[in-house]
């Protein structure tokens, strides 16, 4: 258990520093800089399931248009 905590508390220590330090480097708040990655992430989630949907949308969409003929007598 001390190996888990050990971890834990090596990142904390040294991950989570890491947008204060860009915030100083950059002269904003930590917590401006903590609340733009986390829109950026849910933004590039949702850009994703977008182009997920629209692919779907165009699969389906070729189905419809292209008639599947399972046999030879169908023409």
């Amino acid at each position: 258990m001390s190996a888990i905590l050990k971890i834990k508390f090596f990142f904390e220590k040294h991950g989570f520093h890491v947008s204060s330090r860009l915030a100083d480097t950059l002269g904003m708040r930590a917590s401006s800089v903590r609340l733009f990655f986390i829109y950026l992430s849910f933004v590039t989630a949702g850009l994703w399931f977008a182009v997920y949907l629209t692919l779907a949308f165009w699969m389906k969409l070729k189905d419809l248009i292209r008639a599947k003929r399972t046999s030879v007598f169908d023409l």
